[in-house]
């Protein structure tokens, strides 16, 4: 767990994710967030826009490149990572980018059909048995489970 670099941004997806592997095998998977603020000051509306690179690891990036598209109102939660490079031209250029950790669809103006994909171990650490099928109700239940 991290403290103190956390963040969360809700936005939409400024391009479709790009799924990678590393030499490894590692997969690995990125796109775009944008953020709009909207505010009235002296009685003048305005717009502010954040873009914001997202990169996503292992299971993640892989369910992300099949679920997400360009467009579509996310969440997503990570950390904060400087990455630095030299440009072709010899320039030392840097940008910070969001880890994720988790991401989901924004439910604020849309609705999702989600599908769980069975678990089975891997490079994350977790493991677990695939689900059960839900059970059906007793023929005299006649209430909503909610």
């Amino acid at each position: 767990m991290s403290f103190g670099n956390e963040v969360t941004v809700v936005g939409n997806i400024t391009r479709d994710p790009e799924l990678r592997y590393t030499p490894s095998g590692a997969s690995v998977a990125s796109f775009g967030v944008a953020w709009n603020r909207k505010y009235t000051k002296d009685g003048q509306d305005h717009e502010q826009v954040s873009f914001f690179d997202v990169t996503f690891w292992a299971t993640l990036g892989e369910n992300c490149a099949a679920s997400l598209r360009k467009g579509s109102r996310v969440v997503v939660t990570g950390r904060l990572e400087q990455q630095s490079w030299e440009s072709p031209s010899g320039e030392k250029r840097s940008k910070i980018v969001i880890v994720a950790d988790d991401v989901g669809p924004s439910l604020r103006w849309a609705t999702a059909d989600v599908t769980g994909n069975p678990r089975t171990g891997g490079s994350d650490g977790f493991s677990a048995a695939p689900k059960a099928a839900p059970q059906a109700a007793p023929a005299n239940y006649d209430q909503e489970p909610f």
